[in-house]
């Protein structure tokens, strides 16, 4: 295991991530079950019908976490991550992007789908049980470029969790984003036999802030893959937004 003064880079067999783990779920013991999912309506900028879902948390009000599915995917990638957040006293709000799941629109304007992005966080600000001041985006491949890209435009947003980061996602570019992001908290996560999403993890980390860490971890494949290759991925990942927002 490497360390810098900047970044802590991990392997899924180091300690630091089964500390985390162990700590998550040491939370989801003491805390009990989280309240009941339930689906909602969000509509895009430009007239887009989106389906989500809120992840209720176990206490009111809380800080709230918006995460983003990969490209062919759905929201419910996260529905194990989403519950363990409620439970661990933040709400989650998951959603399906446009052309994908039960939202209408279409899949092939990859661009278009940060006004998705957009569309969830202002559903967040219209609930009194959220606390707007802490705010959270996770993403994984193509969920994670939009992450980065709508966290950018909205400095209400504290920090984001990148999951198989890309430089360049058919032509959206992130290095500018990132950088808007200054010395926001940032986790980026990548496997060791993801070749592409591995080196932009680092790149993106080299030129960052003390607030950037960086897990590798071995053979978990690509994006929300490795929520279920690396079980222990999904506590240190509520581990970290518990860290950055409570």
């Amino acid at each position: 295991m490497k360390t810098s003064p900047q970044v802590s880079t991990n392997r899924c067999t180091s300690p630091l991530v089964w500390v985390a783990a162990a700590t998550a779920f040491g939370i989801l013991l003491t805390i009990g079950p989280a309240a009941a999912a339930q689906r909602v309506s969000l509509r895009s900028e430009d007239g887009v019908a989106l389906a989500a879902t809120w992840h209720e948390p176990s206490v009111r009000p809380a800080p709230a976490v918006v995460l983003v599915h990969m490209l062919q995917r759905s929201r419910r990638d996260w529905d194990l991550l989403a519950s363990r957040l409620a439970v661990g006293g933040i709400g989650a709000l998951t959603l399906d992007l446009r052309g994908h799941g039960e939202s209408l629109g279409s899949a092939q304007d990859h661009a278009a789908m940060v006004q998705d992005v957009r569309a969830a966080r202002r559903y967040l600000a219209t609930r009194s049980d959220v606390d707007s001041s802490r705010i959270g985006f996770g993403g994984a491949s193509l969920g994670a470029t939009l992450a980065a890209l709508a966290a950018a435009e909205d400095t209400t947003v504290r920090g984001v969790a990148l999951l198989s980061p890309s430089l360049d996602y058919r032509g959206l570019r992130i290095e500018a984003a990132v950088r808007k992001l200054g010395s926001r908290p940032m986790l980026l996560v990548a496997s060791d036999d993801d070749a592409y999403a591995m080196r932009s993890a680092r790149e993106l980390q080299e030129a960052a802030a003390r607030s950037r860490e960086l897990i590798i971890l071995t053979s978990a494949g690509h994006g929300t893959i490795m929520l279920a290759r690396s079980p222990e991925l999904g506590f240190t990942l509520l581990d970290w937004f518990r860290r950055t927002l409570l």
